[in-house]
């Protein structure tokens, strides 16, 4: 799968990790920075995987800062960014299932290695269940959400 990541300066030794591991796995990973630990602001990554998933430059993405919260909701201001914050493999398979999330979020001040490997692996492994009535019903009300609020912007992944 084509990925991209990005992360701020908390983030950045697991998002060379991830990146690393994903990529020995066969998967196509386009960083996006941050590219040393110097301090930078978390905001500024969460924008460009977002604006690059929009554009089309991979279906997914993955960002990690210090806790995953101000990167996921960041990430979440952005119309067709679907970003979830997980530190279980379950909601890291499962939120693509049901959700049809495209933004993987990692705090790196949360789990190790070893974990967020198996989080992204459960990631992007995963497929949106678009056969299932109920799961096309709930994400139609969400992007009926983002519409409605977001200034009636569209989803750059409709269903």
């Amino acid at each position: 799968m084509k990925l991209v990541i990005g992360s701020d300066h908390a983030g950045y030794v697991l998002k060379e990790e991830v990146r690393a591991n994903l990529t020995a796995a066969g998967h196509q990973v386009i960083d996006l920075g941050a590219f040393n630990s110097d301090p930078s602001d978390y905001p500024d990554f969460a924008v460009l995987v977002g604006e690059a998933i929009r554009r089309g430059d991979a279906p997914r993405g993955i960002l990690i800062c210090g806790s995953g919260v101000g990167v996921c909701v960041a990430a979440n201001k952005m119309p067709g960014i679907r970003a979830g914050i997980c530190h279980d493999t379950y909601s890291a398979h499962q939120g693509v299932e049901h959700d049809d999330m495209n933004v993987l979020v990692l705090g790196s001040r949360i789990i190790g290695a070893e974990l967020a490997y198996e989080l992204a692996r459960a990631f992007v492994g995963a497929k949106f269940n678009s056969s299932e009535e109920r799961f096309q019903r709930r994400f139609k009300k969400v992007l009926a959400i983002e519409a409605k609020y977001c200034c009636g912007a569209g989803s750059s992944n409709p269903a």
